[in-house]
């Protein structure tokens, strides 16, 4: 998609926990085997979006289906690690236009711990990696806190 790589394969975010779990389920959607010899940096490239590259993208467009699985993956990875830290299920709900217009919501039971309106899903990505783990980790924390005051709904 983009001809030079952004991501340093040397970087620290690349060995934390959520940005392990994004690989995971990044490379889960690669049915057929495309990123088995890309190294993580370039399997995790395509989410950032730095100013350069957005200025690339046209301002209106549809999302194609690799923005598409990329907005899926980055949120079942964030379901996969609330699960982990809270012990109970947690299920990502996407839905998405065909325009690029959509709405996600993470529940645990009957707790929704995550409600993010999506808008322009064709410039999905984040400005750098450390920004991608950095609001992974506010949105994590609000529904970590969300499930410790209403413990008894995420237990449903």
């Amino acid at each position: 998609m983009f001809d030079e790589l952004i991501i340093d394969q040397q970087d620290p975010v690349l060995t934390t926990d959520f940005v392990k779990e994004m690989l995971r389920q990044l490379r889960a959607i690669d049915t057929y085997g495309a990123y088995e010899n890309w190294s993580d940096a370039r399997v995790l490239d395509p989410i950032i979006m730095t100013k350069q590259r957005k200025r690339e993208m046209p301002i209106v467009a549809d999302p194609d289906d690799v923005t598409l699985s990329n907005i899926r993956a980055y949120y079942n990875a964030l379901a996969v690690v609330i699960e982990k830290e809270c012990g109970h299920m947690a299920r990502p709900l996407i839905s998405i236009s065909h325009e690029g217009f959509g709405r996600v919501i993470i529940t645990v039971g009957k707790l929704v711990v995550l409600d993010k309106i999506l808008r322009d899903a064709h410039l999905f990505g984040f400005a750098s990696l450390e920004k991608m783990k950095t609001d992974s980790d506010l949105l994590l924390c609000q529904a970590q806190a969300l499930v410790g005051t209403y413990p008894k709904v995420a237990a449903i």
